[in-house]
């Protein structure tokens, strides 16, 4: 008997059944992943709708004036988009030498019976709430950074405009280092899925060619996994932009522009978390809607492109570690 006699039987009796019900399952399953992007459309349109009277009154000045005073109906975005953009780039600065190398250090060298438990507890820290940080920030962190780190660096480096003011505890050196520990786990399990989806046949070419195991990393793995890794710094990057509580109880949540690391600073997202309650205004709220908005533009583009880049790595040749 030939396959497609043995084969014709099945095919008679469950074919329509089963086409059936195939073709439901995929409806369904294609309904529930436009109902995602639905809900995503609605949040941007619902952004976009509720900011209408700031866009109209304030246009593309929004983004450049430094102005923020809810008597006179007079909002600017540019120091909350600079305390945005300086905590988060700072705290990448802080997070991601200590992020690859712990990613290296779990990929490449720990023996099995490390990697492993390490590697989860390395996962825990991404989920602790933020508040819990913000706590630590508040009762730990910042007294530290009061009493001994900042009177050290001014005196090291008051020179510069980086280390000048009132050492308070409380500022953009505070909140870019809770945001570096809160964006830290997510950089450094990434990394070391990036790490490890690297085919070995790399790994065993570098060293058949007399590398070492240091240079075996550096010029061989690193190089395979590069973009890969700039897409958990771009996740990294996205987290600290979007984060809410931790720094609105560390950062000061004082609107101005300052070089110095121990000034007080505001970001988009405190702000909005700290004014939205109290304020009465159509023009205010609107204000508000559209310092989300813009958050949440920037946020989903740098998701886009870290998501992108790491498929890419994805898609290597087989022979990766598992």
């Amino acid at each position: 008997m030939d396959a497609r006699s043995r084969l014709a039987p099945l095919s008679r009796t469950g074919s329509p059944a089963v086409l059936s019900g195939d073709r439901v399952f995929q409806v369904l399953t294609a309904l529930f992943a436009g109902l995602v992007v639905l809900i995503l459309a609605a949040m941007a349109f619902q952004m976009l709708l509720a900011s209408l009277p700031s866009l109209r009154q304030f246009g593309w000045g929004f983004l450049s004036s430094s102005e923020w005073d809810p008597v006179l109906d007079a909002y600017g975005a540019l120091p909350y988009l600079f305390g945005t953009l300086a905590s988060s780039f700072l705290a990448l600065l802080v997070a991601l030498p200590v992020a690859l190398g712990t990613a290296i250090y779990l990929a490449e060298f720990a023996p099995l019976w490390v990697r492993r438990p390490l590697g989860i507890l390395v996962e825990l820290l991404a989920a602790i709430p933020s508040v819990i940080y913000g706590l630590w920030g508040i009762f730990v962190l910042s007294p530290w950074l009061r009493d001994s780190v900042q009177p050290l660096l001014q005196r090291a480096f008051g020179w510069t405009p980086f280390f000048q003011g009132i050492p308070r505890g409380f500022g953009m050196m505070a909140g870019c280092l809770v945001l570096a520990v809160m964006i830290l786990p997510t950089i450094a399990s990434v990394s070391r899925d990036v790490l490890l989806a690297v085919p070995d046949t790399i790994r065993e070419g570098a060293l058949a060619l007399g590398a070492t195991r240091w240079e075996m990393v550096r010029k061989a793995v690193l190089p395979c996994a590069g973009s890969g890794i700039l897409g958990a710094v771009i996740l990294g990057l996205g987290r600290a932009l979007g984060e809410t509580m931790a720094v609105t109880m560390v950062i000061g949540n004082r609107p101005e522009i300052s070089w110095s690391l121990f000034s007080p600073g505001h970001s988009l997202a405190s702000v909005v978390a700290s004014n939205y309650a109290e304020a009465s205004g159509d023009l205010y709220l609107a204000a508000l809607t559209e310092l989300g908005l813009i958050l949440f533009g920037v946020t989903l583009l740098l998701n886009i492109v870290a998501r992108l880049l790491i498929w890419r790595v994805g898609r290597g040749p087989a022979g990766a570690r598992h």
